[in-house]
């Protein structure tokens, strides 16, 4: 009796093989979540076997789940950095990081880092890439508030401080958000007054 087989991969080179399984890996979670992050089902995204996926990610499921993750929210750092970049003054460039982050079209990246901060609880590869990820986008928002300090345009005592401040809100929001809760407001706007008001803008 025959049995159907699954057909061989094409041979690629390793660093190639890699990249696949990585974009393979984000994807996924993008879609199903970190938690769906399985050997088989990323191996079924990437087209492998999952043995092809367990010699790749040699240094185990956890490290492949926090490269998912840093890879998924380094690139929205990106896209907000080059936003805020773009804005001008630092009071345009704050409004632009707020409503950018607020207005519900990144909610699968919100999902991501919810899931993560569950997650990183009992998988330390991936608690030590969510606190390096925090620490980048607490350094966007500090440089807009440092940079609004210069223009007298903010008044804070701590730039520092002001930045996690405005990161607690905007995630605390963006979560409430997940579950549809507070929907007949508009985040965007409640946040700017908060954090206006915050900064002494």
């Amino acid at each position: 009796m025959s049995t159907a087989s699954r057909p061989r991969a094409p041979r690629r080179a390793p660093e190639e093989r890699r990249a696949a399984i990585a974009d393979a890996a984000r994807a996924v979670a993008l879609a199903d979540g970190l938690g769906a992050v399985t050997l088989r089902a990323v191996a079924a995204r990437a087209g492998v076997a999952p043995a092809l996926v367990a010699h790749y990610a040699d240094d185990g499921m956890d490290a492949l789940v926090a490269d998912a993750f840093a890879g998924i929210v380094a690139r929205e750092l990106d896209e907000v950095t080059a936003i805020v970049a773009g804005a001008g003054d630092p009071r345009a460039a704050l409004a632009a990081l707020i409503r950018t982050l607020a207005s519900g079209e990144r909610d699968e990246v919100t999902a991501v880092w919810v899931e993560a901060w569950a997650l990183g609880r009992r998988n330390d590869a991936l608690a030590a890439a969510v606190r390096t990820q925090m620490d980048a986008w607490q350094r966007l928002v500090q440089d807009v508030v440092e940079a609004g300090l210069a223009t007298r345009d903010f008044r804070v005592a701590d730039a520092a401080g002001a930045a996690w401040q405005v990161l607690a809100m905007i995630d605390g929001t963006g979560a409430q958000g997940l579950v549809r809760w507070g929907a007949g407001s508009d985040r965007s706007a409640l946040l700017l007054r908060a954090v206006e008001g915050m900064l002494g803008a």
